[in-house]
């Protein structure tokens, strides 16, 4: 009995280190305290800091058109913008847009049949949208078509300030064509629609024979005259004149 009392009389933190009490007390909730506390950060690499810095870089591309919009801004660049004219620039380069400001089109195409629309932009190119923009929209076929279309389009869009332009007819496949020859329409056997180099269009609020003498005065190619139907046809074909329904 007498050891036992001696035993637990013995101090719980014994300076020594003896006794099966030694050290300080288990306390829990510090421990659990050490175990939800965060980790040390781990310290990267400096390729692994650049990997990490690239996924938050923002994706850009600087093109020569943006370079030259930047140019333009400043007074040395308007300068150089305007020996670049003088000298025979593209005219993609001769009206550089500033940075912040709104490009309005020329005017915008509108398929009366498919409904989309295609916008003409100042110095932008509309050629591999164009042949699509045409397509049959009986069959869904495309085809080549003759660009210089797109010219005849914006000459009439300049001169009647036109800022919509109704596309009747561009491509017409040949089943389409027969399809219309056989229904009684006055389409020709040879159609110039069946070789992707006519267009038939009309502008709202501009009289027919307005925009029919206007395209006769380019001499492109043939013009027709629908009244009836309220369209003009333009080809790029052998210079000649009609009139039709």
């Amino acid at each position: 009995m007498i050891p036992l009392v001696a035993l637990l009389a013995l101090p719980v933190d014994s300076p020594t280190g003896a006794g099966p009490f030694s050290g300080e007390l288990f306390d829990p909730v510090v421990a659990r305290g050490e175990h939800l506390a965060p980790g040390e950060p781990k310290e990267l690499s400096k390729k692994e800091v650049w990997l990490r810095e690239k996924e938050l870089r923002p994706d850009f591309h600087v093109s020569d058109a943006d370079l030259l919009r930047y140019e333009s801004a400043t007074p040395a660049g308007r300068r150089a913008a305007a020996r670049k004219l003088r000298a025979g620039a593209r005219p993609s380069e001769r009206a550089p847009f500033h940075c912040g400001e709104r490009i309005e089109p020329v005017t915008t195409l509108y398929n009366v049949w498919t409904h989309e629309a295609l916008p003409i932009l100042p110095g932008t190119p509309v050629e591999e949208r164009f042949h699509s923009f045409l397509r049959d929209h009986y069959t869904n076929q495309a085809t080549h078509m003759d660009t210089r279309l797109v010219g005849v389009l914006t000459n009439v869009a300049n001169k009647f300030s036109a800022k919509r332009i109704e596309v009747v007819s561009g491509y017409r496949s040949p089943k389409y064509n027969l399809m219309l020859r056989k229904k009684g329409h006055q389409v020709a056997r040879h159609s110039q629609h069946m070789e992707g180099t006519a267009v038939d269009f009309r502008i709202r609020g501009v009289a027919t024979r307005q925009v029919l003498h206007y395209v006769r005065s380019l001499r492109m190619g043939g013009v027709g005259f629908y009244p009836h139907s309220q369209f003009v046809h333009s080809d790029t074909g052998p210079i000649r004149y009609w009139t039709g329904s």
